[in-house]
């Protein structure tokens, strides 16, 4: 059988997560870890048959035996290490975004395409079954012609003040996945931006320079429109909705939740309330994007979220913020005539 062997930099919660996920694949063999620090790592490490624990993500880089490397560190650290690793010749998987920056991104991207290593960027959500059914009845047609896009993304607390200063702000920390998610599903690029933001949940996120709560308005170059809303609090759970309305009808994914119970009594009708957080919500979603990370290496097949996928997504979120900053709409062409002069397939 053939294997891969896999480093992984950034031992915090999604790192971690990773690490169970990769562990169920037969064909996946986890070789090191690196973080910054690493001392209260050593019984988690042991316990995940890890055999090679590092403060110095470099040592995985010039190890032989790795093929891939997971890049699960803080945001601005990404680009740097996706080129080191692409110099490297290791395959690459980065959590979002591939930077805060679309001219890092951009040539990091260069870089990758340079020398010929596979890129996967984790917008999770796109293997989600029921998102990517919705996307698959798109594309068969069973909606017609798109008309609208609808997608509902609220978190059921805000984060730490501390977060939300090192997060990039709520369009490119939060609502960037909810950017590819409106290019995966309609299948059709952003070609306009109009967004507006408040600070109604908690006035610290306001002083740290951010906004919790965001409804931003889409053009798509199919002629579509698209509106999503984010907030950093809905009491009631985490709420994940997404619709497809179109010229033969509609597609809509519901919130999930724990039973599919509904009671109905005199006093009222009830069912359970959304799952709590995106742990919960996503996990089946966290196995099948590494499977297919996994698969994508072992039969030498192109990822299903690339590198020009992080970074177009990225162009949505800057877009985004201009537009609240400014109060107008933004087109994206601007940006890309902007800032990139190079078109990345």
């Amino acid at each position: 059988m053939k294997k891969i062997t896999v480093g992984i930099i950034g031992a915090g919660r999604i790192g971690k997560l990773h690490v169970d996920n990769l562990l169920s694949i037969p064909e996946i063999q986890i070789k090191s870890v690196s973080d910054v620090v690493v001392n209260h790592l050593q019984e988690w490490a042991s316990s995940k048959g890890i055999s090679v624990l590092t403060d110095n993500y470099k040592d995985l880089l010039t190890d032989p035996e790795i093929d891939a490397v997971f890049i699960c560190s803080p945001t601005n650290t990404h680009a740097q290490i996706i080129k080191e690793a692409a110099r490297a010749k290791k395959h690459i998987f980065c959590e979002k975004p591939v930077s805060f920056s679309v001219e890092e991104t951009i040539e990091a991207l260069k870089v990758v395409e340079e020398e010929g290593v596979k890129l996967q960027v984790g917008f999770n959500r796109r293997f989600d079954p029921n998102f990517k059914k919705v996307r698959e009845l798109v594309q068969q047609g069973e909606v017609g012609q798109p008309h609208i896009l609808k997608i509902t993304s609220r978190d059921p607390e805000p984060p730490s003040v501390e977060y939300v200063r090192s997060s990039g702000g709520l369009f490119m920390d939060m609502m960037i996945h909810d950017f590819d998610m409106a290019r995966y599903v309609m299948n059709s690029e952003v070609v306009e931006v109009s967004a507006r933001g408040a600070v109604l949940v908690d006035p610290a996120i306001g002083e740290a320079g951010d906004v919790d709560t965001a409804i931003v308005t889409l053009t798509f170059a199919n002629g579509a429109l698209g509106v999503i809303d984010n907030s950093r609090q809905a009491v009631y759970g985490y709420d994940q909705r997404v619709e497809v309305f179109g010229a033969k009808g509609a597609a809509t994914a519901d919130n999930c939740r724990p039973t599919t119970v509904e009671v109905s009594t005199a006093e009222g009708v009830s069912k359970d309330k959304p799952l709590y957080f995106f742990l919960e919500r996503y996990t089946q979603a966290y196995i099948e994007e590494v499977t297919q990370f996994a698969k994508a290496l072992l039969e030498n097949q192109e990822v299903i979220c690339c590198g020009n996928d992080g970074l177009q997504a990225e162009r949505i979120a800057k877009a985004a913020k201009e537009s609240f900053v400014t109060g107008r709409p933004v087109k994206i062409e601007h940006i890309e005539q902007a800032e990139d002069k190079v078109v990345l397939n």
